[in-house]
């Protein structure tokens, strides 16, 4: 039995969904642990692009079942639209399953949410507005509407009209916005209750059952590390816990059964939205690695901040992780990149920075590590030595081919 952990080491967009699309080949259950739609993995299958935000990517594999953890907030008209998207390009579902504890994402925690972003004015924490931190929040409050509620439609008719009183007073009273009708609401979400009546499950006690077995099991992360509500770089943080210990929380999976922790990387550092980059490039070699790597985001299709990799933060996230190996992603993005830097220390004065030989050549056709170039070989071995975690795999391109296992 192995229980892997696949967690996002930076600020996410670290290229995870690649890696678990490339795991899940011999796995048995693929498990999105936490987050929300404002996640995006995106999986290249030969000539197909496939953008996840809530589904797991293991449903891209008909060997395996792709579950929805309890820990992950679902949008279920996001969700409808995502595996309808799917569905048209000949990807089959019948294999998702969804945790009947997942708290939902309601049209109003997305009014709320554009709503209190637009209230920062100059201040904003650059959420992605789907409404991910008003669901959590009242999760925490306790007032929340779950899997469990939408698929049985009385109790969810209560609960919402319940939940609206109090919405309907936040909308009028503290942003001067209309008031929501109860049957509109239920106009929309009691069809999606029917529709996932029959995939909603008890999370916990379908994967313990599974471990007891044998079965192999592949817990998917969103974001990143740096993202986390208590360790990453907070008040610019998610809602949710991306780190590894947040796969137990949102599978019900506990520490002793996680086998194998593997740290996304990529070769270089990027983030989306506000906050603190220690590391970003604002001139033309920032726009270049933006450029070759395509630095957009999955979800809001923003351009990613970029910048220098941060040995640092990546050792505070092999420490918050307690990782066993390392998956560095994106390292052909840096080729023709003369010479490289990397960050060793946070001085008082800012990044202290080593410099490195670059490369020239196309990485995407290697397939070891000793066929890398040098320079390359070098980049690798010093992420090895600052982390004190060995890099077992690393991404040479998109597609799922373009992998080195060592």
């Amino acid at each position: 039995m192995a229980v892997t952990v696949v967690v996002g080491a930076q600020w996410g967009d670290e290229a995870k969904g690649k890696i678990v699309d490339f795991l899940a080949s011999d796995a048995d259950y693929v498990v999105r642990y936490g987050g929300g739609n404002n996640a995006g993995h995106t999986v290249w299958l030969k000539d197909q692009e496939f953008k996840f935000h809530t589904v797991p990517c293991g449903l891209l594999h008909p060997h395996a079942t792709a579950v929805i953890g309890d820990g992950v907030a679902v949008d279920p008209i996001n969700l409808a639209q995502e595996l309808d998207i799917v569905a048209a390009k000949g990807i089959d579902s019948s294999n998702l399953r969804i945790g009947s504890r997942c708290h939902l994402i309601l049209r109003y925690h997305t009014m709320i949410d554009e709503l209190e972003e637009s209230r920062r004015g100059s201040s904003p924490l650059g959420t992605t507005k789907r409404g991910i931190g008003p669901t959590y929040a009242d999760k925490a409050a306790r007032s929340g509407l779950r899997m469990e509620d939408l698929v049985d439609p009385l109790r969810f008719r209560a609960r919402l009209e319940k939940s609206l009183e109090q919405k309907n007073a936040i909308l009028k009273h503290l942003y001067g916005h209309a008031p929501i009708a109860l049957e509109s609401m239920l106009d929309i979400y009691e069809p999606l209750g029917r529709r996932f009546r029959d995939q909603t499950i008890d999370v916990p006690a379908r994967l313990l059952d599974a471990v007891r077995s044998g079965k192999r099991i592949i817990m998917e992360g969103a974001q990143g590390t740096l993202l986390d509500i208590d360790y990453g770089a907070y008040p610019f943080v998610t809602s949710s816990h991306p780190i590894a210990a947040g796969a137990c929380l949102g599978t019900g999976i506990g520490p002793r059964h996680l086998k194998r922790i593997i740290g996304v990387a990529k070769a270089y550092t990027t983030r989306v939205g506000e906050g603190p980059f220690a590391t970003e490039l604002k001139d033309s070699t920032g726009e270049r690695i933006r450029d070759q790597g395509q630095e957009y985001g999955t979800t809001t299709g923003r351009p990613r901040r970029c910048g220098w990799l941060d040995l640092p933060m990546l050792k505070y996230s092999a420490e918050i992780n307690t990782m066993t190996e390392l998956a560095i992603t994106r390292l052909d993005v840096l080729s023709g990149i003369d010479p490289l830097k990397a960050c060793i220390e946070h001085g008082s004065n800012g990044p202290v920075y080593i410099e490195l030989e670059g490369w020239k050549d196309d990485l995407r056709g290697i397939r070891s590590r000793e066929a890398l170039p040098d320079a390359a070989q070098r980049y690798l071995s010093i992420i090895e030595e600052r982390t004190g975690v060995p890099v077992s795999i690393v991404s040479v391109g998109p597609e799922r081919s373009e992998t080195i296992v060592s």
